[in-house]
Order: C-alpha cells, then sequence, then structure tokens
C-alpha cells in the first residue's frame, strides 16, 4: 500500500518554479511508493494551519518553497505530538536549510531524495513560547533586509538584492543596549547584531564551520556583534564574519540551548528571514531533535 504524502505548495515562490515541475515531483513520489495529496497556499500562515489541521492523517508532509514555507511547515510539525516525516523541495531565493543538508535545488532531484532518503533528525526553536524558528531569529543591522526587500527584485538578483538593499541601510545602523543570558553566562553591552541559529549558512552568504555546526545537537550557534566605534572597526566586523572568525573581538559566537535577550526598548527581530515582530525580551529555546527531514 501507498505511503500518504502531504504536498503544500507555495505557488508564488522561486517565479512559479514548483509549479511548472509539479507534475514531474508528483510522479517520482508516486514511484516512490507514496500517494500525493496537494494543498496550495495562499497566504501567511497557511502552511502552518495545514499542517496542524491535516498533518497527523499523512506518512510525509513535504513542501515546495523557499525558506519562508519551510519555516511556517516546521512550525507546525513542531506541534503535533507525533509529527510525520518532512521532504523539502526548495524553490525560494537563498534555501539556507537546503544548503546547510545539503539538499539539491533540482526539483526532481529534491522529490527522488524524499522517495529514496533517509530521515536525519533536525533541532527547531521555539521563539518566545508561541511561535518557531527552522534556522535563524536576528536583530539588527540589515536583519528588515530579508524581509523589506521587494519579492520581484529577490526573484531577479538573488543574494545581490539582500546586498544591494544592505547597502541603503548603512546610514540606520543602530546599537541596541543588549542583556543576552546563554545557559549559564551573562553579557551586557551595546550590540549592532545578534543571532542565534541552528544552520551553516546564514543569508546565503556567510557559511559557518561545518565541522563544528551539528543541526541535532540540542545546541543553538549565538552570534554577537558590539556595536563599531569606527569605520576601520566597521570593516574589521566585515572581514570577520565572511572569515568566520569568531574569537571574541567584535564578534563573538557561544553555543547554548537557551537563550534569553532583554532590551531597554522594543527591538524588531526576524525568523526564518519574516518579520518576527518587536519586543522588548526575547526567550529562546532549543527543541532537540524536534523533527526528521528527508536527506539525500
Amino acid at each position: 500500500m501507498n505511503k500518504r504524502l502531504m504536498l503544500i505548495l507555495n505557488p508564488s515562490a522561486g517565479k512559479g518554479s514548483g509549479v511548472k515541475s509539479l507534475g514531474k515531483v508528483l510522479e517520482i513520489l508516486y514511484l516512490g511508493g507514496y500517494l500525493p495529496t496537494v494543498y496550495f497556499t495562499g497566504g501567511e500562515g497557511d502552511a502552518t494551519r495545514l499542517v496542524l489541521e491535516q498533518g497527523h492523517l499523512y506518512d510525509c508532509v513535504t513542501c515546495i518553497g523557499g525558506d519562508g514555507t519551510l519555516s511556517e511547515t516546521v512550525a507546525g510539525l513542531a506541534q503535533l505530538e507525533s509529527p510525520p516525516l518532512l521532504g523539502y523541495i526548495p524553490q525560494g531565493t537563498t534555501n539556507d536549510v537546503a544548503s546547510s543538508l545539503k539538499l539539491p535545488k533540482s526539483p526532481a532531484a529534491a522529490a527522488r531524495t524524499i522517495a529514496w532518503g533517509k530521515p536525519v533528525s533536525l533541532d527547531v526553536g521555539r521563539f518566545n513560547s508561541e511561535n518557531y524558528f527552522t534556522y535563524i531569529a536576528a536583530f539588527g543591522a540589515f536583519t528588515e533586509v530579508s524581509y523589506e526587500t521587494p519579492k520581484e527584485t529577490k526573484q531577479t538578483l538573488g543574494h545581490l538584492a539582500y546586498v544591494l538593499h544592505a547597502m541603503t541601510q548603512l546610514p540606520k545602523l543602530t546599537s541596541y543596549y543588549t542583556t543576552v543570558e546563554c545557559d549559564d553566562e551573562v553579557i551586557s553591552g551595546d550590540l549592532v547584531f545578534g543571532s542565534v541559529s541552528n544552520s551553516r549558512s546564514l543569508a546565503g552568504l556567510v557559511k559557518l564551520d561545518t565541522s563544528t555546526q551539528e543541526l541535532n545537537d540540542g545546541l543553538f550557534e549565538v552570534i554577537l556583534i558590539k556595536t563599531p566605534k569606527s569605520v576601520l572597526e566597521m570593516n574589521e566586523i566585515v572581514k570577520d564574519v565572511l572569515s568566520r572568525n569568531f574569537s571574541g573581538g567584535q564578534v563573538t559566537m557561544l553555543k547554548s540551548k537557551n537563550v534569553r535577550f532583554t532590551f531597554e526598548q522594543p527591538v524588531k527581530w526576524t525568523r526564518d528571514g519574516e518579520s518576527g515582530g518587536a519586543h522588548r525580551q526575547v526567550t529562546l529555546e532549543n527543541i532537540n531533535s524536534a523533527i526528521k527531514i528527508m536527506v539525500n
């Protein structure tokens, strides 16, 4: 008997390439022993709602879309008592999770991974108890770029769109006095950026050390960047980030299961590249091995 597969498709991701490849994807999944049922998303939150309502009826939940669609799908799975397997066919602009897991970008190859690959455990982040993220939650410099850059620009220019838009934000660089509690360590000071991630790739531009980054170890990577006092310090920050030098100068990286940020005023956050709201306090929890995703 064929296993049941829920296929969630974001028709607008990746210039609509997911819709164009749907026939081949369905054929491969069927040949791999699955009976797919297709659900289309029409707006924000649809993927989460669909998984919460219908996900428990399936052996595998697969989404076709970008990081945002995946994030919503994972948020639904993380709330199920016994979540089914997750399959991912990446179709967006950046696809950090696909890069981290070395998932193929070709829809046909990704479908074959779901049909004949193997499941691996993946940690999921919980954000202020009621929200979730798959690979990153962040605040500060350039974090608004990912959701403020027009979709048409992203689709046309890809990663370059983020860089070009970020350049226009330089005059708006803001410092945040922040208290960070990482398990048993407390850090206070002026920060220009902070992120909590479970990924080997950030925004498709910064690659973390794959020899030390485990995606199912129950620990986040916490990156903190101090506020630069000069153009020279700003240049040093860029150089350190691109060269993965997190030695504790202007840029610091820690590992922690639970993290709490406290600010003097509400600060805007992003979750998996989408707006995460403004908060004076943010608590992030690592749900160890919350789901299983199919990989090669």
